[in-house]
Formats: structure tokens, C-alpha cells, sequence
């Protein structure tokens, strides 16, 4: 039995949800941020209620994210935090649980602070991230020609109109990206002096086409420092998002090329990054990779029907989910080119998988054999396993833009 209740929040308890969070993740809280205010879903915010205090908090975004071959509406959850004087009595199982049940997505997706938490609710890290750490004097920029084009700094305002566009076509390249509303745009170019880290205001670079038309953007900032030997400032790389060929190359032959500086710092690159490909020195791009992006399905055949294949595939999945009982039993996937379809099935299964395996490999960037060895996928018909592999993958690796 538990001593406290769980419910949904209401428009008037913005402040006592951000204190829980922040006592829960150790920082302070900052000034009144109305921008965050104006973005609060109180109807998809759960709290933890003990004796009229909040003891815990979990928030779903209503938000859109790439997936391959469509952009799907996706619970982007965050806020997670139970109080240190509640822990240990089952307040996040209460609010995971009541949350993943009653999403209307049938995926939902986070960035895991504490990784080892979220496989046990079902999630799967569907994402690798890399962040690279660059010797600007070793690394050898981009050389060579390249077709004309040009590059410009916007204002946070006509990035406003400018840079939603790119975000969109990112979405049709890679899985594993959020769109933004316009009130969400605005909050993540804002740009706040005591946010800033001791670095510069935001600079926002693009690149525009032979006809003008702008085809990529960077946002970043600058930190001076000197050494013994001058100067050696750093480039911190936001977010760069370039479709297009040129203007990727462009933007980072620019980043790489700035005059006085010595470092630059990028934490949201793909683990295919084709930054790799173009410099000479590869070894200068120090790089870290972890999980990024965790994804939890959330409605089985739903979601295996929102996204699309790699190959035709016919198999039978016996899936087995601890937490919502009506994704647990036999779904038979049928995609070719044209269509797919998913709905549940008396047949045999082909493949036993957990749900948390079907999320790892949602977006396509991780091997459904991957999971074979550890028992958390096991093959019933032969040569399934091997089929549906190739279906689950994806031409490009998935990529997750920002932590939200």
C-alpha cells in the first residue's frame, strides 16, 4: 500500500513542480523563467502528493520526433524527480507507471540523468550521442573547392523565421529528432547572460544557397582564453543542422577555421557524424560516446506501424512487457514498400523480444540481433532473427539535438 497520492497538476502549481525537480537534481532554482511558464502542460504533468507536499514529479511534452520514414507524435518525458526524503518507497515506480500507461503516443522518449533507472520501466537507450572535444591546431579543416554559396548571422528574431524550416528537413534525414514549436523555439534561443556559463551571447551562422535561400544553421558562443603562449579561446557548438551537403561542410569549415581560438566543443553529434570524413587529422576529434536518446513503445502495433522498414518483412513478434499489459502477446508485422501493418495474431512466433529491446531498436540504430545474446530477443524460426534485423536498421544513425 502507498501513503501518498498521484495526479495529474494544475495550471496554479508551476513553482512547487519546478521545486521538486530542482531539489531532486541538486541545483537551484533560477529566476521566475516565463517562457517555461507559458510551455507548462499542467494535464501532462504527474506529482507525487504526501500529506499536501510534493514528493515527486514527472512531466510528458507534447511534442513530434522523428522516426524512421515519418515524424510521429512521441511523450517527450522529463522533470523526473522524487524528493531525497521519499525515496526507496516506490513513488517513481507509482509515477512511471501511471505515466507510460496513460500517454496517448504510442512511444515515448527521454534523456536518462541516472541510465540504469529506466530499462527497468522498459525503456531502451535508442540512440548513441557523441560529443566531440576538437584540437583546432591538429584537426585540418575541410579543404578544397566548394560550389558558391554564402555565409550570414541572423538575430534570435529572424532565426525565428528562418531556422524551423532546416529543423523540419533534419526530420526527413535522421531519426531521433524533436521538433519545436514556436513558444519552444523562442525558449531555446533564449539567451540570458546568467546562462551563458562565461561564454559570448549566441551566434547564429547560416549558410544560404546559390538562389539565397538559407540551407543550414549553427548556433554557438565563444569563451576567450589565454595561456602562456596567447591566446586560446574555445568555440562551443550548440546545435548545427545542415541537410544539405555544402552548407554542412561550409559551416564547419567555418567553425574549425575561427581566428585566435584552439578548442571547440560539439555534444550532440551523431556516431556516424560525417565531420569525421572531413578533416585530415581525425584523431584530433576526442570523442565521447554514450546513450542519448531512451525510447519506451508504449502501444505495440501502433507504433510498429508508424514507423517504416528497411526491407519487407513478415515476422510474428512475441513480445513481453512487465508494465502495460495489453502490449504483452503475438503482433504479426507485415511492411513492404507501400504499406505496413501490425495487429495481433494466434499465429507462432518467429521472435520472442522484451520491450525494452523494441525500443532500443525503434529508431534503427541499434541491431536486433544485438539483443540475442543476452536473452532479451530469442529466435524461434530460423533465419527470422537475421530478417528482421535487416528491417528494424536504417541507412543513418539516429540523433537527438538537444537534452529537454
Amino acid at each position: 500500500m502507498t501513503d501518498f497520492e498521484v495526479r495529474a497538476a494544475e495550471a496554479g502549481e508551476f513553482d512547487a513542480v519546478r521545486a521538486v525537480f530542482s531539489a531532486a537534481m541538486m541545483f537551484e532554482l533560477t529566476p521566475d523563467d516565463d517562457l517555461a511558464r507559458q510551455l507548462f502542460e499542467p494535464e501532462r504533468t504527474l506529482v507525487a502528493v504526501d500529506g499536501g507536499e510534493f514528493i515527486g514529479t514527472t512531466l510528458a511534452l507534447t511534442r513530434n520526433l522523428s522516426v524512421p520514414g515519418s515524424v510521429v507524435p512521441a511523450a517527450h518525458v522529463t522533470g523526473v524527480g522524487v524528493r531525497a526524503t521519499h525515496r526507496r518507497r516506490g513513488v517513481l515506480s507509482q509515477l512511471m507507471g501511471k505515466q507510460l500507461r496513460e500517454v496517448p503516443e504510442a512511444i515515448a522518449v527521454l534523456w536518462a540523468s541516472e541510465p540504469a533507472i529506466y530499462g527497468r520501466f522498459g525503456y531502451g537507450a535508442a540512440a548513441w550521442g557523441t560529443a566531440y572535444e576538437v584540437d583546432l591546431h591538429r584537426v585540418g579543416p575541410p579543404t578544397g573547392p566548394i560550389r558558391p554559396g554564402e555565409l550570414g548571422q541572423l538575430t534570435p528574431d529572424e532565426a525565428l523565421k528562418e531556422l524551423p524550416r532546416i529543423l523540419g528537413l533534419m526530420q526527413q534525414v535522421r531519426a531521433g529528432v524533436s521538433d519545436r514549436s514556436e513558444l519552444r523555439w523562442q525558449k531555446h534561443l533564449e539567451d540570458k547572460p546568467d546562462d551563458r556559463g562565461g561564454r559570448t551571447a549566441l551566434r547564429i551562422v547560416v549558410h544560404r544557397d546559390e538562389t539565397g535561400s538559407v540551407d543550414g544553421y549553427a548556433i554557438w558562443r565563444g569563451k576567450m582564453v589565454w595561456n602562456p603562449t596567447g591566446p586560446a579561446y574555445e568555440v562551443h557548438v550548440e546545435e548545427l543542422v545542415a541537410p544539405e551537403p555544402t552548407a554542412y561542410r561550409v559551416l564547419w569549415q567555418h567553425l574549425l577555421t575561427m581566428d585566435l581560438s584552439a578548442k571547440l566543443g560539439y555534444g550532440y553529434a551523431a556516431i556516424d557524424e560525417p565531420l569525421q570524413q572531413l578533416v585530415s587529422t581525425p584523431t584530433a576529434l576526442d570523442r565521447r560516446v554514450t546513450e542519448s536518446l531512451w525510447l519506451r513503445v508504449t502501444d505495440v502495433p501502433r507504433a510498429l506501424q508508424q514507423r517504416q522498414y528497411a526491407v519487407p518483412v513478415d515476422v510474428v513478434l512475441d513480445v513481453t512487457d512487465d508494465l502495460i499489459e495489453a502490449n504483452t502477446g503475438r503482433f504479426r508485422l507485415t511492411a513492404s514498400e507501400s504499406s505496413v501493418k501490425c495487429e495481433r495474431t494466434d499465429d507462432p512466433a518467429d521472435l520472442t523480444v522484451s520491450v525494452g529491446a523494441l525500443g532500443a531498436v525503434y529508431l534503427g540504430g541499434r541491431p536486433l540481433a544485438e539483443f540475442a545474446p543476452t536473452g532479451r530477443i530469442t529466435e524461434h524460426t530460423a533465419g527470422a532473427l537475421a530478417r528482421a534485423t535487416a528491417a528494424f536498421g536504417w541507412p543513418t544513425a539516429p540523433v537527438s539535438l538537444e537534452v529537454f
